[in-house]
């Protein structure tokens, strides 16, 4: 065979095999962009928690809840606005990035499991028998007691 032949037979063969599948981004991905979105969440949250106490209150928010000086409503106030707060901005955050990841690649992200929805004319399925009862079986000696 010569040169041209072979070249010609690879290019024939290159040009009849499927196209190479492009791997998509993968768990690596998905891990780094759910933890990168909780650290800016966390550093998010932290500022959010403190402007939504200086608007409700006028004052600053404690510092330390343990002081002497904070009263204990001031410092349970601050434990209920601050946590609410930090819990709220972690899941829109989270929500926005698992959004994007879906809207990008058309997929759930890896670990992630599709919800089973039941529409509204559907019903969920009913036991149609109980449960079998179970038989409790008395020897002769002890008579059930």
């Amino acid at each position: 065979m010569s040169k041209k032949s072979k070249k010609a037979e690879q290019r024939r063969l290159l040009d009849d095999a499927p196209p190479a599948k492009t791997k998509g981004p993968g768990k690596s991905a998905w891990r780094l962009m759910d933890r990168g979105s909780s650290v800016a969440a966390g550093a998010l949250a932290s500022r959010i928690s403190a402007l939504t106490w200086k608007a409700a209150t006028g004052k600053k928010p404690p510092v330390n809840g343990r002081h002497p000086d904070v009263s204990t409503k001031d410092a349970v106030a601050w434990a209920i606005i601050g946590g609410a707060t930090i819990e709220l901005v972690k899941v829109a955050v989270r929500r926005g990035t698992a959004t994007y990841w879906v809207r990008s690649t058309g997929n759930l992200p890896p670990g992630m499991k599709p919800l089973a929805k039941i529409s509204d004319n559907q019903k969920e399925p009913v036991p149609t028998e109980p449960a079998p009862q179970k038989v409790r079986k008395f020897s002769l000696r002890n008579r059930g007691r």
